[in-house]
């Protein structure tokens, strides 16, 4: 059994382990690539493919666009410009669009690509924008056959728009982006310079000013696209640290609660051999104590043998209580239920912590409802519990105090018990420690005798078993109030008698239920 238990944790750890290395060669890939996020040259292949492939997308979603753009400056030139010298200009346009369309597809369809591809394809696709902007500039040398005042407008309005709708083409990679607008502002600056007219001198610096424009345009562009990007590789990296330290603190959590199960058991198990030697201990004792077997003739072995027993009587209590605890912790605490009378229960504990409470002076009062049913319930569980807490009540009330014990109806139809003291109560910031185990308040050490920490803990584990519920209030200087409840459906009542037929049955029986 144990070699299979092992086996399993094994197992599981493996299977753990086997999540986590994916996740953590993952967190180091990516923080490999973080250092390059913002560098202006790209060196990270993850980040180069990503702007390569914004700008690949881009120019395929626009070239519908580009091609409508060639064909319409074709048709509205003819007015104006050689017809041989636009109709060569409109098929090389085309067939330079062709070609470029077809190698952005191309790059497109790639998917694993080392560093020195991905800097081919860069070279590749920037050498696609040059041909596209020594193309469109090529549009302002074609001959004027009728010059006209409105052929200069035409052509500074469309290649402004051109050079705009590459802005956002090329908007990620700044070489590029120069390679499509330079070469039609440095054609258009002469041109239109040269020509002697102040309307287009005038154009011409107007068009020097928006390409500057354009241009900080798309370095903002690109910028917002580097932080979107770095943000998203440190949304990727919280992720998988996160996943890693879910998956390390639930391991840490299985293998801790696998060692608290190992020892709970290893307790529950132990109870016959740890109790064996001590009840010998405090049996053999017990009866040199009383000279059973004749007389002790030295009073300091007399000592010995209360200080003995009473040692005993300690140390049972106390692996008694840790033995109860582990086995509820185990899940292997079973409850004896049987019809138990709340108030004959709380009336035995009384008998037996009365005593202690006359040696400090101490009033004990009892309050009760009568006839209140008995309750579905393991009797041991409850005596237990209210020993517990008449006895803390006690080891806390100073001398003259005062002890008040309620029993009655709760207001959801359940039955309660609370124990009142009037101690020096417990500070509301140590209430938390007072219930956890082994847990002792500052008034504990420094006012009443010692105990194991574990009365308050066992107690609320007890009722909660049962279904009830656990309060504890406390009001420094004032005193404590415990309140224990069991719920409506462990209440038992009485049922009406039911008239049987006169044929089968002689008499009526009066039955027991549990109340829903």
């Amino acid at each position: 059994m144990h070699d299979a238990k092992t086996s399993n944790s094994s197992i599981r750890g493996n299977s753990v382990k086997r999540r986590i290395m994916p996740i953590t060669k993952l967190g180091k890939a990516i923080k490999q690539t973080r250092g390059a996020l913002t560098s202006e040259s790209g060196h990270s292949i993850e980040f180069d493919k990503a702007i390569l492939t914004i700008h690949a997308e881009n120019f395929l979603r626009i070239s519908p666009l580009i091609v409508a753009m060639i064909i319409f400056m074709g048709l509205a030139s003819l007015a104006w410009l050689n017809y041989f010298g636009v109709i060569a200009w409109v098929v090389v346009s085309l067939s330079a669009q062709m070609l470029i369309i077809h190698v952005t597809k191309r790059f497109l369809k790639k998917e694993a690509l080392s560093d020195e591809k991905i800097t081919a394809w860069n070279r590749s696709l920037i050498c696609c924008s040059l041909l596209s902007g020594i193309i469109w500039s090529t549009f302002l040398l074609i001959p004027v056959t009728t010059p006209s005042l409105s052929q200069p407008v035409f052509m500074f309005t469309t290649l402004l728009l051109v050079a705009a709708i590459y802005c956002f083409i090329s908007a990620h990679i700044s070489l590029a982006l120069l390679c499509d607008i330079l070469p039609i502002t440095m054609v258009l600056t002469l041109s239109f310079g040269l020509s002697g007219y102040t309307s287009m001198i005038m154009m011409a610096g107007l068009f020097i000013i928006a390409q500057i424009l354009f241009i900080l345009m798309a370095r903002h562009i690109k910028e917002n696209f580097i932080q979107v990007f770095n943000i998203r590789d440190e949304k990727d990296n919280l992720i998988v640290d996160l996943e890693e330290a879910t998956l390390e603190s639930n391991e840490s959590a299985r293998r801790a609660e696998e060692a608290n199960i190992a020892k709970s058991r290893f307790l529950a198990t132990m109870s016959h051999e740890l109790r064996t030697p001590l009840n010998a201990i405090i049996g053999f004792s017990e009866i040199m104590k009383s000279e059973l077997l004749g007389p002790l003739k030295n009073d300091s072995y007399k000592e010995y043998v209360v200080d003995i027993h009473s040692s005993g009587d300690h140390l049972l209590n106390l692996i008694n209580e840790i033995l109860d605890l582990s086995r509820i912790e185990a899940e292997r605490y079973d409850l004896n239920e049987e019809a138990v009378c709340l108030v004959e229960v709380v009336e035995d504990c009384k008998t037996l912590i009365e005593i202690r409470a006359k040696n400090k002076k101490i009033q004990i009062n009892f309050l009760f409802e009568n006839k209140m049913p008995k309750v579905w319930a393991d009797q041991r569980a409850i005596r237990q519990v209210v020993l517990n807490l008449l006895s803390n009540a006690v080891k806390f009330t100073p001398q003259n105090g005062t002890i008040t014990i309620y029993a009655g109806w709760t207001s959801g139809g359940g039955q309660y018990v609370s124990v009142e003291d009037t101690g020096p109560g417990i500070p509301e910031d140590e209430i938390p420690t007072v219930m956890e185990q082994f847990g002792q308040g500052s008034s504990a050490i420094k006012n009443a005798e010692q105990g194991t920490g574990l009365g308050l803990p066992i107690s609320q584990a007890l009722i909660n078993i049962h279904g009830g519920t656990f309060n504890l209030k406390s009001k420094l200087r004032v005193g404590t109030t415990v309140t224990v409840s069991l719920p409506r459906i462990r209440v038992m009542e009485a049922l009406a008698p039911i008239k049987k037929p006169a044929q089968g049955l002689e008499s009526n029986q009066q039955n027991l239920r549990l109340s829903a």
